[in-house]
């Protein structure tokens, strides 16, 4: 079957949730003015499924009105009833480089207890490389959830703030061996003695990937 503008429309418009999942996952075939258009419809799905799917492409296809992008991405972050579209929303944010979204992903940060949504914004944030991002990362560091942390971590080497190195430090030590992995690769991009110094010790890590890992960066630095 030819997927084409007009058949995508009609299994959007279908009242079979089979059909609608169908057609928002054929949006990505279209050209990009007529999916973005097509995406703004299934964005407003009652099924969070669909919702979700419509909003996970406007990474891709965002581009093509980042002011409209950035309206709806900011109304689903803060609005939508569903975990995942928020933070699919938080996502693509990030991946459109929307500072303009900054103080909407710190308030939503701030006032949500679901970890997926924080994980989400935090590494977000590294995405888009905002200076104003250093505070909220701190914090992320210190969360409870070691998903949340392992973002932060890697957020920091994104945001390219050496100031971040001394905060990373610690976490050099930390029993999950994923942390310290992520540790030497910020670390790699945050650059300087004391990084380096800290890579040198894991790269005699006694976890092998976490000692393969900082051998690599050693190398490319």
């Amino acid at each position: 079957m030819t997927i084409n503008p007009e058949s995508v429309k009609q299994l959007l418009n279908s009242e079979d949730l089979g059909d609608r999942l169908r057609g928002v996952n054929q949006i990505r075939h279209l050209e990009p003015a007529i999916a973005f258009e097509l995406l703004q419809g299934a964005i407003g799905d009652p099924n969070s499924r669909v919702r979700y799917s419509a909003i996970s492409q406007l990474d891709t296809f965002g581009g093509q009105d980042l002011d409209l992008s950035l309206q709806i991405l900011r109304d689903r972050l803060l609005n939508d009833s569903e975990i995942d579209v928020q933070a699919a929303a938080a996502d693509c944010l990030g991946a459109l480089k929307l500072h303009e979204a900054f103080d909407d992903l710190q308030q939503m940060y701030q006032k949500t207890n679901e970890w997926i949504i924080q994980f989400s914004i935090i590494a977000a944030l590294g995405e888009m490389g905002d200076p104003k991002a250093f505070d909220l990362l701190t914090q992320a560091l210190a969360s409870d959830n070691e998903l949340v942390q392992t973002a932060a971590i890697s957020s920091f080497g994104e945001l390219g703030n050496v100031e971040a190195v001394p905060l990373l430090a610690p976490y050099a030590s930390n029993s999950d061996w994923q942390i310290r992995y992520r540790v030497a690769q910020a670390l790699s991009r945050l650059g300087g003695e004391e990084a380096k110094s800290i890579i040198e010790t894991l790269a005699n890590d006694t976890e092998e990937a976490v000692a393969k890992e900082a051998k690599r960066c050693l190398t490319d630095s």
